[in-house]
């Protein structure tokens, strides 16, 4: 991760490269890019809403991570919470920090970059637990989660339009190192 820079992004102004970059490493079509690319830029105006970028020296973005303080009026927190309270853990959906979305072009994956946005755009977090969403399958985006402290709170989360069922998961903050 040497020649990488992680710090702030403007991902309004930047969010098709980022959309690139999520294309690739999720595997997207050019019809659903277009239907994130809205998505997006509406997250970005829900308050405490930030991101971050990984850039090469160059100034080529291979990774980001965005999310917000959790809204339980949010699209997300509405399919989600029946899974969550079915397993006892609605309240995680109260004073929690959402990763929205976390993308590492896969060229540039295994350099810990995934990690290092992650941890650096929840180390401000004013809420002292995370939560996220992944594919419920075991994946390196998994693994890394696990290792930070992130556990399951519900599995076989089906959201309307995916093609596979996903888990969500939560950590107190600080992640772990």
């Amino acid at each position: 991760m040497d020649d990488i820079a992680v710090g702030p992004l403007d991902l309004a102004a930047r969010v098709d490269e980022a959309l690139a970059v999520q294309a690739v490493a999720f595997g997207l079509t050019p019809d659903e890019v277009g239907v994130r690319r809205h998505i997006v830029l509406r997250h970005l105006t829900s308050p405490g809403a930030r991101a971050l970028g990984a850039t090469t020296p160059d100034g080529r973005l291979v990774g980001f991570v965005y999310g917000m303080p959790n809204d339980r009026t949010h699209w997300w927190s509405t399919v989600v919470e029946p899974y969550l309270r079915a397993n006892g853990c609605e309240y995680w959906l109260d004073d929690s920090f959402v990763i929205t979305e976390l993308h590492v072009h896969p060229a540039f994956q295994n350099r810990r970059i995934g990690r290092t946005l992650i941890t650096a755009i929840t180390a401000d977090a004013a809420e002292p637990r995370s939560i996220l969403s992944a594919i419920d399958r075991e994946s390196p985006a998994r693994a890394l989660y696990r290792k930070l402290g992130y556990h399951d709170l519900a599995r076989r989360v089906v959201f309307p339009s995916a093609p596979s069922p996903y888990a969500v998961m939560g950590a107190q903050l600080p992640l772990l190192g």
